[in-house]
């Protein structure tokens, strides 16, 4: 198996950032054996950034690292809908897009990917607090605030903080494959996938405790993917009626029950390609989708490829 082609992840902290917006891409991205990534955290210039939350950070690098990275991460910073940060920073941010990397924000970072223009005819999120702010403030930014993470191909934007960690994961799927994102969700001790789609906040209406029993519902049948799944088997596991468990399934993960089962078996099927040398039709029954041709229809639409195809990708590294 070849080495896959090493990625590098700048960090970029601005005055007032978020300590925990800016640990998580240090986390998920940090430098070891496992992960074909370098991190470097930077600023507008190397030395002391004042960060949020009485925070500081003593960064190495300056804005010579956006011109380094493969990927740019943008952490939430405080009062983003006051002021704009330096512009000698958001020409680096614009010089980077043009040269190919990618712009992730996590929170309130997505304001300083506004003000470079790039988001103008995108949709994009931020923390709900603020997304009114961000679609008053750059009005030609879709502000989506109903959603965990927006992914633009080489723009992407995340909700709050933790969502961010979403964000890193669904970039890991992208480079790396299922296993490797799975496998960093279990050493963060996170959801291993999170939709995009799946709303930021549950509405105050509805009872924490039946979210617990929803999420304990979903866990148990990514256990049980290869067996018959419907919804009323799904309802019956979580005690409430198939239509009440509908209604409140699509309000907390941004599908329909049966839509998140079927991405759940693409994505086991993907972890199996990866790591097995299964037959599609083999892996077609152990992941509940019968038969070969059945797996690849659903394998195209979700993700415009083929089982082999994607075998070839991340089986072998890049």
């Amino acid at each position: 198996m070849s080495v896959a082609r090493l990625r590098r992840v700048a960090v970029l902290v601005l005055e007032g950032a978020k300590p925990l917006d800016v640990g998580i891409p240090a986390q998920v991205f940090t430098t070891r054996a496992s992960m074909p990534y370098e991190v470097r955290l930077c600023g507008a210039a190397p030395g002391l950034v004042t960060g949020g939350d009485g925070l500081s950070y003593h960064v190495a690098d300056g804005l010579d690292a956006l011109a380094w990275a493969d990927i740019v991460f943008v952490p939430g910073y405080r009062f983003p809908d006051r002021e704009d940060p330096p512009q000698a920073v958001l020409d680096a941010l614009i010089t980077a897009h043009d040269r190919g990397a990618r712009l992730a924000a996590i929170s309130t970072g997505a304001f300083a990917l506004a003000a470079t223009g790039l988001l103008d005819g995108k949709r994009a999120t931020t923390h709900w607090h603020y997304t009114r702010a961000l679609a008053a403030k750059y009005p030609l930014v879709k502000v989506d605030e109903n959603v965990l993470f927006v992914d633009e191909g080489s723009m992407l934007t995340s909700a709050g903080a933790a969502s961010g960690i979403d964000l890193c994961l669904h970039i890991l799927r992208g480079d790396l494959g299922v296993a490797a994102s799975n496998h960093a969700a279990r050493r963060l001790v996170a959801a291993p996938y999170r939709s995009g789609g799946q709303a930021q906040y549950v509405p105050r209406s509805v009872p924490e405790p039946l979210g617990e029993r929803f999420a304990a519902t979903r866990e148990w049948a990514l256990h049980r993917l290869g067996e018959p799944l419907t919804l009323e088997t799904l309802a019956r596991q979580a005690a409430v009626s198939p239509r009440t468990f509908s209604r409140r399934f699509v309000d907390e993960t941004g599908y329909t029950p049966m839509q998140w089962v079927m991405r759940a078996r693409v994505d086991m099927a993907r972890e199996l390609l990866e790591r097995s040398e299964r037959s599609v039709e083999q892996i077609a029954a152990d992941v509940g989708l019968g038969t070969g041709a059945n797996l690849r229809l659903h394998f195209h639409r979700l993700l415009g490829t083929t089982p082999s195809d994607y075998r070839r990708t991340f089986a072998q590294g890049e």
